[in-house]
């Protein structure tokens, strides 16, 4: 696309030196970035008059393209609200209408369903697929392998080095005899899982679905035939870890040195009849659950369905408008600074300092949760340890790649050694094999007895849950462990069909309900 260029070797695009011929560029290609790349103070239709005029398009050409866009969306409702009032998913739908401009006949969009919810992942891959049916080409980049393999063809790369090129089938077939489900006989998945990682030896993958561990093996199952292996038919997924080497292997020394407040409460985290209201909107309605301790307690829903907000309200950093949020037993706004002192809070978009080092972060973390400089040097060269961090101490937050600031965002939040965990959508546009070492640690301390509450887009970490809120326009809908969401549906349904489903069930009941 010509923004950057190349060290060496050559670049065409559409046939041409994209740095030499940039206006036939800017002409002929469509270009969705990684980052939100709209302007959040201005509306809807603001942003896509100002991108029309960068295309050069003439007023009767706007017209026509903002009606077709606008319709093909779904956003033509929302002209007049500004962008940065969006849901995660609407974001996106107005970056593709911008990007769609001038139709091009080369679309690049870069993660364009990172941080958006199922059923917007499931509309916006829908809308790029018939614009596919129509002719035109498109570079797709994401880290949702399911999505990768609905596509025609695909390049995996890994530190900038083409590992595979091809269809994603082709790729898959090759772990055919290989793919297993193992079952614990006295239901707990997680021990089970660290049974199998903590050795590895012939052992490529290995993820909690459920009641049962997937496993992926790589030189038959000799090594594991004292597991309840039933076979299954491999992903993409399954087929991308094994060409990148494997899942990471041995326990996670995450919670060596963990001290655990010792509690006699048997919920450590309540909702009590939770209400917040921005004048007649209803950010979070009446919601009430209670999360007991060592438990994964999982807040799953739609963008804009009000998990964050309940987030901040039991971390104290929103005030409820009704109600009351409960940690350790205290009323968080009866008892802010206690209750703060038990929790680690991980947020959505990356919170730490960006213009600090490494170094400065970890360190100016551990100051402000209390620990004396014997403590704070002890903490912090166990993180860098753990978490790799030692390459990196010298770089500003903000220069680190994506799986190297959730580590550190991740080490500054574990600093005080907290009983409960809060980690609002925590592997978000997070490689595949990052995510299982931040699950390993995850489950590490949670056997420490450690509470985790977790909010995700990815329906497999969802798995990892012990129990499952599904939060809707505010409200929660249904509650219940993965396996009661996916009966719910049906018995070999995924967590991803079971999500949708039951968004889809709540609406029509609810359309049903409404008077004549």
């Amino acid at each position: 696309m010509g923004l950057l260029l190349p060290s060496c070797g050559e670049v065409k695009t559409l046939g041409v030196n994209p740095c030499e011929q940039k206006d036939f560029i800017n002409q002929n290609i469509g270009y969705m970035p990684q980052k939100f790349g709209l302007y959040e103070d201005l509306t809807v239709m603001e942003n896509l008059d100002l991108y029309a005029d960068l295309k050069g398009l003439s007023q009767d050409h706007k017209d026509k393209s903002f009606k077709t866009l606008l319709n093909f969306t779904g956003l033509g409702e929302f002209i007049s609200r500004l962008a940065g009032d969006l849901s995660g998913g609407m974001k996106q739908k107005l970056g593709l209408a911008c990007s769609l401009l001038g139709r091009p006949g080369f679309l690049v969009l870069d993660e364009p369903s990172v941080g958006v919810d199922p059923i917007s992942r499931r509309e916006l891959l829908r809308m790029v697929q018939d614009l596919c049916d129509e002719g035109m080409t498109i570079l797709w980049s994401t880290a949702y392998l399911d999505e990768a393999e609905k596509f025609s063809s695909c390049v995996l790369l890994n530190e900038g080095k083409l590992l595979y090129q091809g269809a994603p089938q082709d790729l898959t077939s090759k772990l055919e005899g290989r793919t297993f489900f193992a079952y614990a006989k006295d239901g707990k998945n997680r021990a089970l899982l660290k049974q199998i990682i903590k050795d590895g030896d012939g052992l490529t993958d290995a993820v909690i679905q459920a009641d049962s561990v997937r496993v992926v093996l790589d030189r038959g199952i000799q090594k594991y035939e004292n597991l309840d292996l039933q076979p299954t038919t491999p992903r993409f997924e399954d087929a991308v870890i094994d060409i990148l080497g494997g899942c990471p292997k041995g326990e996670s020394s995450l919670s060596h040195n963990l001290q655990i407040v010792d509690d006699a409460s048997e919920y450590v985290i309540e909702a009590d009849a939770l209400v917040k209201r921005y004048g007649s909107f209803y950010a979070v309605k009446n919601n009430t659950f209670k999360v007991k301790k060592g438990e994964i307690f999982g807040l799953l829903g739609p963008n804009g369905a009000g998990k964050s907000t309940s987030f901040k309200m039991l971390c104290g950093l929103v005030t409820p408008t009704s109600g009351t949020a409960r940690i350790m037993g205290l009323d968080i706004q009866k008892n802010l600074s206690k209750a703060r002192s038990y929790l680690g809070y991980m947020a959505q978009k990356f919170s730490l300092f960006g213009g600090l080092s490494v170094m400065q972060n970890l360190k100016f973390f551990s100051g402000i949760y209390g620990l004396n400089i014997w403590e704070q040097r002890d903490k912090i060269n166990q993180m860098v340890d753990i978490f790799d961090l030692k390459p990196y101490l010298g770089h500003n937050a903000d220069e680190l790649p994506l799986g190297f600031k959730q580590r550190l965002a991740l080490s500054c939040a574990l600093m005080h050694n907290p009983p409960i965990l809060f980690l609002d959508e925590p592997t978000s546009g997070v490689d595949p094999l990052t995510r299982r070492d931040f699950w390993n640690h995850i489950n590490t301390l949670v056997e420490k007895g450690v509470t985790v509450m977790v909010t995700t887009h990815f329906m497999d970490e969802a798995e990892y849950c012990d129990r499952i809120s599904l939060f809707y326009r505010g409200e929660a809908i249904e509650t219940g462990t993965p396996s009661e969401l996916k009966n719910k549906v049906s018995k070999d349904c995924t967590m991803e069909e079971a999500f949708i489903a039951l968004i889809e069930k709540y609406d029509r009941q609810k359309i049903q309900r409404m008077p004549a």
